[in-house]
């Protein structure tokens, strides 16, 4: 169900298409899109990333600490 303060599809799919949220055409950077990840037009292709996104941060940097432990101690 979605809240009242969401943007409504129409919103979405402007801001997915507007090539000023696109860093180098590859990276969507969008701090008034709340979403961490939504799905590519062609949805077996995966997940796009708003890298704008604070909670996304966490996860990278997470993700970035766990390679960086396994390097080290992973022997």
């Amino acid at each position: 169900m979605n809240n009242i303060n969401d943007p409504s599809e129409e919103t979405k799919n402007r801001w997915e298409n507007d090539p000023n949220n696109w860093i180098w055409g590859m990276f969507y950077y969008n701090p008034k899109d709340k979403r961490s990840y939504f799905p590519k037009r062609i949805k077996e292709f995966g997940w796009h990333a708003n890298y704008a996104n604070p909670i996304f941060i966490v996860i990278i940097a997470f993700l970035a600490l766990i390679i960086l432990l396994f390097i080290k101690y992973g022997k």
